[in-house]
């Protein structure tokens, strides 16, 4: 009994960290410290450091986290939409909507090495499969692959800014994006055979 209250207390304390970090990260991006990170949750730092290991431990988990609850949901639920080329722009509309409005996460995670191919892929599987549907129903070009569609998410991203509380330029840029997405006569040139996300334990590329 109390060594399940004590897994119980971990669980809650770790919940409390990672939620802390997504609060506090969010706000003021990759120049918090683990301390600060601590405070934020009412936890001392030494719990901190033997739950997470380190300050990159603690964005990884508040990013995959931030990932799982945020992101992924809008991923899966576009796989069983009624028009697959409307729900295409939609989730990828609504991904950088809520990426950029947690933009200093998302520095803090890049500079973390959290973005990592898992996640990627997590993100583009089920995406394949909305885009396999509006392709089969002629809504976008046919050379379409769901790594130019994670690229679209980061290009977007790219013009994201501190300046721009609405996220207006990730907006008009990623419409402009999608716009390219229709059908088209042009062919693409072949992607590289690289993954678009190599896996790092520090880094990735940069949004």
């Amino acid at each position: 009994m109390h060594e399940q209250r004590q897994r119980a207390d971990a669980l809650r304390n770790a919940d409390r960290i990672v939620r802390a970090a997504i609060a506090i990260l969010g706000e003021r991006g990759p120049e918090v410290s683990l301390e600060e990170i601590a405070r934020h949750a009412g936890i001392g730092s030494a719990t901190v450091y033997r739950r997470f290991g380190d300050r990159d431990g603690v964005i990884r988990a508040a990013f995959e986290t931030y990932f799982a609850e945020e992101v992924e949901p809008l991923v899966v639920a576009a796989r069983d939409a009624a028009d697959p080329g409307e729900a295409l722009a939609g989730v990828l509309t609504a991904t950088v909507d809520t990426l950029a409005a947690h933009h200093g996460l998302l520095k803090a995670a890049r500079q973390a090495g959290a973005s990592t191919v898992d996640i990627a892929a997590r993100f583009m599987g089920p995406l394949g499969t909305v885009l396999d549907r509006a392709q089969r129903a002629g809504q976008v070009r046919a050379d379409l692959v769901a790594r130019d569609l994670a690229a679209i998410v980061i290009m977007a991203l790219a013009t994201a800014h501190p300046a721009d509380p609405a996220h207006q330029d990730p907006r008009r840029y990623l419409a402009l994006l999608l716009s390219s997405l229709r059908p088209s006569g042009d062919e693409l040139p072949a992607p590289s055979s690289a993954r678009l996300l190599e896996p790092s334990p520090r880094r990735c590329p940069q949004v």
